[in-house]
């Protein structure tokens, strides 16, 4: 599995963009913004997730013109951190977003936020509506 990425050449710099993780960068280079997403993921990857990060690994993908992929040797963090940082930019709590899978405990959702639960396709489509509801997104397999 492979989350779908934009990079593109502004004026100065290339930009770089994983909408489903909310994160975006550049570098001066096309390599540089390469290096800055993946830098970046991993970062936000070592806040959230730092104890259970053992052996990690992340790979973008360079699929030229302007789609990247990136990808990892545990999806369960990588899915995670996506419904995280959805969550986070719609401003919903891990309350509201339990709410609307019309769920009696928050924890059970927080587990998926935690990366301690796999998820299915499905799953993942409908926790992403949960965290996020005011934003849609085509999910894409790369």
């Amino acid at each position: 599995m492979e989350l779908e990425g934009k990079i593109w050449k502004s004026k100065e710099h290339w930009l770089v963009e994983v909408s489903c993780l909310n994160i975006m960068t550049q570098g001066k280079t096309r390599d540089d913004a390469l290096f800055m997403i993946r830098d970046a993921i991993m970062e936000y990857i070592k806040y959230y997730f730092e104890s259970e990060m053992n052996g990690f690994e992340l790979t973008v993908n360079d699929y030229k013109k302007s789609m990247i992929g990136i990808a990892s040797n545990n999806n369960k963090l990588l899915l995670a951190l996506s419904l995280r940082k959805q969550r986070e930019k719609s401003g919903l709590t891990v309350r509201e977003a339990s709410e609307r899978l019309s769920s009696k405990s928050p924890n059970s959702y927080a587990q998926y936020e935690k990366g301690r639960i796999r998820i299915s396709l499905d799953q993942y489509e409908k926790l992403l509506l949960a965290a996020n509801p005011y934003e849609h997104r085509l999910l894409k397999v790369v």
